[in-house]
């Protein structure tokens, strides 16, 4: 008699999904309370500590995969701001841009921002900031060059303050004591990198007002 086979399509499509499972249970549970165990993630997944185990080798290795989707996620919301060429660029309108995309990931996965240090590695953290660090230069250097950001700091050493900016405000967020849909955070943040707060502020709002039909 033959046996039939099982396809291995439904199975990986089944383990896929209960690793999002699991993982997007571990973003709810460390986002309100970073010390959750293993077993609260387990239950609020609706699995087995087995499960999670046979998903992840541990506590490090289940942040490791909020990390990794937090990367993916980064990398794709860059994909909406990819710039043109410099000299189309609107130096203003690029950062805009950039960080109201940007700042939906960024609220997604803040609880990250609440671990301790050994949970995640500074060479980590830093390798999955590196996309946007890049853009945050590239757009700073343009501004600088256009005379629309007026400011003394280098690109690189700027950018590094703003991503420290919007990493502060998260945590404010974490804390209770800032809300935001990324609109302030996009206004604050241009004014940051030297540009006009008056034009700043209006070119965050017309980015945030939905096109009219037909326009």
């Amino acid at each position: 008699m033959t046996v039939p086979r099982v396809l291995p399509g439904p199975r990986r499509d089944r383990t896929r999904l209960t690793r999002t499972r699991i993982l997007e249970a571990a973003r709810l549970e460390l986002g309100r309370d970073p010390d959750s165990s293993l077993g609260a993630i387990a239950e609020a997944a609706g699995v087995s500590r087995r499960t999670v185990y046979g998903h992840f080798a541990g506590r490090s290795a289940l942040v490791e995969g909020l990390v990794d989707d937090a990367g993916k996620a980064l990398r794709e919301a860059l994909t909406v701001v990819e710039l043109p060429p410099s000299d189309a660029i609107d130096p203003i309108d690029a950062m805009a841009r950039f960080v109201l995309t940007l700042w939906p990931v960024g609220d997604r996965y803040r609880m990250l921002l609440r671990l301790a240090p050994q949970d995640l590695g500074a060479e980590r953290v830093d390798a999955v900031l590196a996309p946007a660090r890049d853009m945050a230069t590239a757009i700073i250097t343009e501004g600088r060059r256009q005379s629309v950001f007026r400011t003394s700091l280098p690109p690189l050493v700027l950018s590094r303050a703003i991503e420290a900016h919007i990493l502060a405000l998260l945590e404010c967020v974490n804390t209770g004591i800032w809300t935001d849909d990324g609109t302030r955070t996009a206004a604050a943040v241009l004014i940051a990198v030297g540009a006009d707060s008056d034009l700043a502020a209006t070119h965050v709002r017309r980015l945030r007002r939905p096109e009219r039909r037909g326009a």
